[in-house]
């Protein structure tokens, strides 16, 4: 039986309503960052509605994404940082970093329900009516006809999509180096995440007439630090297990294309890292061989459950399958949501079961499947695929590479980035006859460095009623560093303070008192600097 599987966007989900609501704050996407946001507002006597694209709370955070990317935790504070005492208190810990997503859920879910905000799911955005000026979103409109009109705006979407109908500046694509003087932005070919020998990337090897494999550019991929219109590949992540009792075996999906795993077969019997060579060592621990099968829980048999992500020169995100995400319609974003993961599903049981691939991993794999407590309503696959990056708003303010290498430093800082720049490969191609890798970058920023306040506010000028903590004015590298859950948690926070202060004030965002918000995030026991 074909197993359920998670929706971004289906047309039945969409009610018809003519109903109108008011509010002091509107948050538009359902996010960990969102529903932060939200409770603020409610603790500080607004109304609050939370509209959300999704069928759960909780974007990442409660998507799979339980081993958390935190970089220096003690940068983190306020609300993000009771989210992990809160985690804490289910698992008898002062706090807890690796959870498994169904309680993370239930701490998320807890929230909106103890401040008694109302949640409107499969809520997508049609239009936003602005005021004469343009300068004032007015009213938000859903598909299926609902209508919010509020004082203030928060877009906590992962993909910008209030901030773009409002008017506001954003950016798609990776920067050259030369538009803010960075050093890492950009094409970036790197031997992390690489295929370390060579690979042949052509359908019948040795010919290129033949053409390539799927998603491999025959184009080399040009000049380190150019310019293009590519991000960073998406996945799910994964709650996996061994418990004989949990887990669910993969399943091949209906559509399965062979060819669409030739690269993969190729990759795996023609590998000979030193990591391979380690094999013994190994033996009874599979998350070892298989890499970043990084364990969050021990169930009570002493068996695993996971955060899975990708790994490797050839692992489960779906490099060049992306691009068109961030300005697609809800019925494309449907479909490329949908290839995003049968080509996963169709991954996962390849390396289980194709007698092409080495046995050694066959028998790993195959151990592993689903979890049959987690994502219950979608057979055990998350509802959240995990978009890394989409839209970027271009502020006054520009986070990027000077900042996490501490060349400048933010004046009116509302959160803090300690996170590698961290972007995933963004596109395959050939040179010289063999496949390689692109656009993956990991370095360290030279320590914790401040977000500015003009990040999460459109520029001057612009839209003067909408904060936006998740697509913060940032560089494609920069945003590699802050792009973590914890990030936009306090970033939400932060975002609902000032927007609570605009209200009184009866300002604009970008008006807003910067020495009254800074009181106001002590506080919250936000960390802004240290």
């Amino acid at each position: 039986m074909p197993l359920p599987n998670a929706h971004y966007f289906l047309p039945h989900w969409i009610q018809p309503s003519d109903k109108t609501l008011t509010c002091d704050l509107c948050v538009y996407g359902g996010t960990a960052s969102g529903v932060i946001a939200a409770v603020t507002a409610a603790g500080k006597g607004k109304s609050a509605i939370i509209l959300n694209p999704a069928n759960h709370l909780g974007g990442m955070t409660t998507g799979g994404l339980g081993w958390t990317d935190s970089g220096k935790k003690d940068v983190i504070g306020g609300a993000s940082r009771q989210f992990y005492r809160d985690l804490g208190k289910h698992y008898g810990k002062e706090e807890e970093w690796l959870f498994e997503p169904k309680i993370a859920q239930q701490v998320i879910d807890g929230y909106v329900r103890d401040a008694n905000v109302p949640v409107h799911h499969r809520c997508f955005i049609a239009t936003a009516n602005m005021s004469g000026d343009g300068q004032r979103i007015q009213s938000v409109r859903m598909v299926g006809g609902l209508v919010v009109k509020a004082r203030m705006f928060i877009d906590a979407t992962y993909e910008g999509d209030l901030l773009a109908l409002a008017g506001v500046r954003y950016h798609v694509g990776r920067e050259a180096n030369s538009v803010y003087g960075e050093t890492i932005n950009g094409v970036q070919t790197h031997p992390k995440h690489q295929f370390s020998h060579p690979v042949d990337p052509y359908i019948k090897p040795g010919d290129p007439s033949s053409g390539t494999l799927p998603w491999i550019n025959q184009r080399d991929a040009g000049p380190n630090g150019a310019g293009d219109h590519r991000i960073q590949a998406y996945n799910f992540r994964i709650c996996m297990t061994d418990d004989p009792t949990l887990r669910i075996a993969w399943q091949k999906p209906e559509d399965y294309d062979p060819l669409n795993y030739e690269l993969t077969r190729r990759w795996f019997n023609a590998e000979k890292d030193a990591y391979n060579d380690q094999l013994p060592n190994y033996e009874g621990r599979p998350e070892g061989l298989i890499r970043k099968f990084d364990v969050l829980q021990r169930t009570p048999g002493g068996f695993a459950k996971t955060d899975t992500n990708n790994h490797g020169a050839v692992s489960s995100d779906f490099i060049g399958a992306n691009y068109a995400w961030p300005e697609a319609s809800y019925s494309q974003r449907e479909v490329i949501f949908q290839s995003h993961l049968n080509w996963q599903m169709g991954y996962y049981w390849t390396m289980a079961n194709d007698p092409a691939i080495p046995q050694r991993y066959r028998e790993v794999y195959a151990r592993f499947g689903l979890s049959r407590d987690e994502f219950g309503d979608t057979g055990g696959w998350s509802h959240q695929l995990y978009v890394r990056e989409a839209r970027r708003m271009i502020g006054d303010y520009v986070l990027n590479e000077h900042d996490t290498q501490h060349h400048r430093q933010a004046d009116d800082p509302v959160g803090m980035g300690s996170y590698a720049m961290d972007s995933h490969n963004a596109q395959r191609f050939v040179r010289d006859g063999r496949v390689l890798n692109e656009g993956d970058v990991q370095l360290s920023p030279a320590g914790p460095y401040c977000i500015s306040y003009r990040s999460i506010v459109p520029a001057k000028g612009q839209c003067e009623n909408l904060l936006v903590p998740v697509c913060i004015s940032a560089s494609h590298i920069a945003y590699g560093s802050a792009r973590m859950e914890p990030v936009f948690m306090a970033l939400g926070q932060s975002a609902a303070l000032a927007a609570c202060l605009a209200i009184d004030g009866g300002v604009a965002t970008q008006a807003v008192n910067y020495t009254k918000l800074r009181g106001e995030l002590d506080k919250a026991r936000q960390v802004v600097e240290i």
